[in-house]
């Protein structure tokens, strides 16, 4: 990657492209701030799929970019999610003139209520289905400050401060209401367009591109673009072939018909109810996250569904097969979503029945795929028929791929690039596709990471060696950046190698042994058929006992260390594998 500072990282980050870990005491620069500069960092979603979060700062204001969070990874187990570090900004909360939220899914909302309060609680500007997104997720925390909250639509500018005024516009995603923009700032404008995809008519013409000429008409200083898709040759596919392939799969159904998606997917599972009603089914939700943000989209009259075409999920026992369609969260193989339930046999009103047709409509999250796998495993066992989006055209990815990102840059001609959303190597992707479509030299091409702060000037674009903290924070429970490096580590070690606790009883008086070490695995070795290696610690232990000088109280703490290092280092010799050793001292 680059010439930077290798810090230290979680085990097996790498792999994934976590952050940088970096010390928790701030800034790291080496040269002085430009104060004629605009400072732009990405405190998550370069590196990873999912924490968006980015600001902007010119002297002394500060414009936020999306709040979001990530699932966890394999290398985070028991994390629920992980969330941007706001350590720099908490310090200048006061500055922080607002936060622009570009649509409602979680990696770009989901940590609005565990980071509101650290940022001083600014204006959101945002859509009203964003909006109402957001409000419905704040059910959930009580105690999170309650949002403010300004609407804003395509067309429309808002003047944020002395220094930024944006200018917004409607882009086409997976979601309603998602929104680009312009941030008109003292070095020039930047877009951002948010996440986006081409729509087509029924004639295979993509529609809006009005929208990205006249962008480009304003006089572009930087264009930055999402690089989910940048490896994705070619064209979107239409929400319209889509909508017919589901529909074939749809009348060639015998019995139920369990359509997977993710939840916020609304227009997709407003096409859905209204082809299910066309065809006689009724329609059940079954996932919590689904069934609120339907409900929204009904309030806001973006679904409009017939009446009595949605039964509660208890109900389609009433129904004969043919006449159900269920709608589930889960295509992912979330462990406790509501399609991985039904496939573990765990759901309360669906069990897999023979000739049950089960639809994927969605593309596997980069990560997600040993979860999806087993996932399609366990219902095809089950006497399930699946289909899913390699088999078929029933999903389009919300992210455009490479000819719709070269069409987004002939039309804005950006003087400078800037790639986000996504690993380093889509973003590296993306960065050649703007050189190659716009002519631009690498220097005018600017490839950062989380934390490294970027300065645009006028006639410049430059990634500083400067960086702010963007390690990971993890949630866990109630527990919000208590689980750290060292937690994780250990989590790690008990995952992969177990652990092995030593249970010595020394006599208070002399210090001797009073009884043999007992020694009890759990994920290391079945103790019934490795006597031999037993007996081999314990005398080790012994030996180890023997060789303190007896001078006064024992320190246990002394004696735990070196059984810990030196029975620790015997296994690893013996067994090539290294448990966590737990050593319990007991005086008597």
């Amino acid at each position: 990657m680059y010439a930077h500072h290798m810090e230290n990282r979680m085990p097996h980050a790498r792999r994934r492209g976590a952050p940088h870990l970096v010390a928790k005491t701030g800034v790291v620069a080496s040269t002085p701030h430009d104060a004629d500069a605009l400072r732009w960092v990405a405190l998550g979603g370069l590196e990873e799929i999912g924490r968006n979060m980015m600001f902007f700062e010119y002297r002394d204001e500060i414009l936020i970019v999306d709040v979001g969070l990530q699932f966890p990874e394999e290398e985070t187990p028991g994390i629920d999610y992980i969330i941007p570090n706001v350590t720099y900004l908490e310090g200048k909360k006061d500055r922080i003139r607002g936060i622009i939220i570009t649509h409602g899914h979680y990696d770009h909302i989901g940590a609005i209520p565990y980071l509101l309060d650290k940022l001083g609680n600014p204006v959101i500007y945002t859509t009203e289905l964003t909006k109402e997104i957001v409000m419905k997720r704040q059910d959930d925390f009580p105690n999170s400050p309650k949002p403010r909250f300004e609407l804003v639509r395509g067309g429309d500018t808002k003047i944020l401060g002395k220094h930024f005024a944006v200018t917004f516009f409607d882009v086409v995603h997976n979601i309603p209401e998602g929104v680009g923009m312009i941030i008109r700032t003292p070095v020039g404008n930047i877009v951002h367009p948010g996440e986006f995809k081409f729509d087509y008519d029924h004639e295979g013409k993509p529609k809006g591109l009005d929208i990205w000429k006249k962008v480009g008409e304003e006089g572009i200083h930087t264009l930055m673009l999402d690089s989910t898709g940048a490896e994705v040759p070619g064209y979107s596919v239409s929400e319209r072939v889509v909508e017919t392939e589901l529909e074939k799969l749809f009348k060639a159904a015998e019995g139920r018909i369990i359509v997977a998606t993710f939840a916020s997917l609304l227009d997709r599972l407003g096409e859905i109810i209204k082809i299910a009603e066309r065809l006689g089914r009724k329609v059940a939700v079954s996932g919590f996250s689904m069934k609120n943000n339907i409900q929204i989209a009904q309030r806001l009259g973006y679904l409009k569904i017939g009446k009595g075409v949605l039964i509660p999920l208890e109900e389609i026992g009433k129904y004969k097969d043919n006449k159900v369609l269920i709608l589930s969260t889960g295509a992912q193989g979330e462990p406790n979503a509501s399609l991985m339930r039904v496939a573990n046999g765990e759901h309360k009103q669906i069990r897999i029945r023979q000739g049950d047709t089960i639809i994927l409509s969605s593309s596997v999250v980069p990560g997600n795929e040993r979860s999806v796998q087993n996932l399609k495993d366990n219902l095809a066992r089950q006497g399930a028929i699946i289909f899913h989006h390699k088999m078929l055209d029933i999903h389009s990815s919300g992210h455009a791929p490479q000819e719709e990102l070269k069409a987004v840059m002939k039309l804005v001609k950006p003087r400078f690039f800037l790639p986000i959303h996504g690993y380093y190597f889509m973003r590296w992707r993306n960065a050649k596709l703007a050189q190659e479509v716009l002519g631009l030299p690498p220097e005018r091409t600017a490839i950062a990471d989380n934390g490294m702060v970027v300065e645009f000037r006028k006639d410049s674009v430059i990634v500083t060696n400067e960086k702010v903290p963007a390690y990971y924070v993890m949630v866990d429970g109630l527990g919000v950046g208590d689980v750290g490096e060292v937690v994780l580590r250990d989590r790690l070690t008990l995952a992969q190698e177990g652990m092995l606790v030593i249970i010595t009883t020394l006599s208070k008086q002399n210090g001797r042994i009073l009884k043999n070490p007992d020694i009890i695995s759990r994920g290391f070795i079945y103790l019934r058929e490795n006597q031999g290696i037993l007996e081999d610690i314990r005398k080790r232990i012994r030996g180890i006992i023997s060789r303190i000088p007896r001078r006064g109280e024992l320190d246990a703490d002394y004696l735990k260390t070196l059984i810990r290092d030196q029975i620790g280092q015997f296994i690893f010799t013996k067994t090539k594998r290294r448990p966590m050793v737990l050593p319990v001292i007991i005086e008597i």
